[in-house]
């Protein structure tokens, strides 16, 4: 596999410096100062990939081109958000790039309730919280008919615990969930919020669904003609927030998703993190069904808990076998090497590493900090070399 590591550009704490010396060869990266759906220039990603390729480098996968609300709202309507995505990948295309990942989760990208739980091994980690996640939808931001969305249990579980919360951890909640992560594509207000969730209404699972097969049917024919790897990464958490339908968390929905557009440029960003909160997602068995049309891997890992609830683990822990894992995508490797294909090495990369040491004092993006995640490649880099000499089957 292609070791790489996230970094989010001149402004990361994170520098280039500090991944060379994690042992990392590729770069996941984007052009996040445009991230409201404008087409990226060419000058600007030239820009990048130099500055990438001047610290020894190779910008491996492009994460991510933002996909507009509009998009997921009115599928092919969306005809200038979707005519600048295609700018933008026409523009990667021209500077050698060749994968580019991307979601399509509406109003909110990736959700966490707790940026700061401490983990078993006294680090500190992302944790979801379904809980505090239906008091805040409730309580605060009392969306309406919100309460027909959740069951009884976790509606009193939530209203019991909001009796006691104060002022200031309301706004601490509130910023995790509706703030922006790292990589989301916008930040947002409780009005702001609010009314964009109101705007998909009546949507539906299959008005979704629509949309992204009308999406992908724009797409994909272009990536082929550019000869780009398309790879949508899971609902991250795999299941509906805010009322909101989510159609890329099982292996159903990606059945659908490559039904509709069959080409091998049609493929998945394998999150073992995502798709792993989910019991229900077989990950070794989804590897072999999709194994070819995975082209990118996240690895980490999450402890799911009883009540929905889920942690980020370390990355050889949790409730994921990462070895399992990592066996299976070195046996498409090997597998794409016997076909002769040119893209044999997936490139993958170590995703939320948990706060350690000093980096908890320090200013660190989310889930991104230094030491974690290196912590979870070098880990991750010593499963493969293990599998490797002693054989993947």
């Amino acid at each position: 596999m292609i070791q790489s590591w996230r970094w989010f550009g001149p402004q990361d704490p994170v520098s280039l410096a500090d991944i060379r010396q994690a042992g990392a060869s590729g770069i996941v990266t984007a052009l996040h100062e445009i991230y409201d759906g404008q087409a990226w220039p060419n000058e600007l990603v030239d820009q990048r990939k130099a500055m990438i390729e001047s610290e020894g480098f190779t910008w491996t996968v492009t994460e991510s081109i933002p996909v507009p609300s509009a998009i997921k709202r009115d599928g092919g309507a969306a005809r200038p958000e979707i005519d600048a995505f295609c700018s933008s990948m026409r523009a990667l295309a021209q500077a050698g790039l060749k994968v580019i990942c991307f979601n399509f989760m509406p109003v909110v990208d990736w959700t966490r309730t707790e940026l700061s739980f401490v983990a078993p091994n006294g680090g500190r980690a992302l944790r979801f919280d379904p809980v505090d996640f239906c008091g805040y939808d409730v309580f605060i931001l009392k969306r309406t008919e919100a309460e027909t969305d959740y069951d009884v249990a976790t509606l009193s579980a939530a209203e019991e615990r909001f009796k006691n919360w104060d002022q200031a951890q309301i706004e601490a909640l509130e910023f995790n969930i509706i703030s922006g992560l790292p990589g989301a594509e916008a930040t947002h207000s409780r009005d702001g919020i609010r009314d964009l969730i109101y705007s998909f209404k009546g949507l539906g699972a299959e008005g979704l669904r629509r949309s992204l097969t009308e999406f992908l049917s724009e797409i994909i024919p272009l990536a082929d003609e550019l000869g780009l790897r398309m790879c949508t990464h899971p609902d991250d958490p795999p299941f509906s927030l805010f009322g909101l339908p989510r159609v890329l968390s099982t292996a159903e929905d990606y059945r659908a998703a490559f039904s509709a557009q069959p080409s091998l440029a049609n493929g998945i960003t394998f999150c073992t993190g995502s798709l792993g909160a989910r019991a229900d997602n077989d990950l070794v068995e989804m590897i072999k069904e999709f194994g070819p049309r995975i082209h990118f891997a996240h690895l980490r890992n999450v402890t799911r808990e009883a009540d929905g609830s889920f942690y980020e683990a370390d990355h050889l822990d949790g409730s994921t076998d990462m070895v399992d894992v990592v066996r299976a995508l070195l046996a498409e490797e090997d597998r794409r090497a016997a076909e002769g294909r040119p893209d044999v090495e997936i490139p993958m990369r170590p995703d939320h590493g948990h706060l350690l040491l000093d980096d908890i004092l320090k200013k660190t993006n989310p889930g991104y900090s230094a030491i974690g995640r290196l912590k979870g490649l070098a880990e991750l880099r010593g499963v493969e070399i293990a599998l490797r000499h002693v054989g993947t089957a």
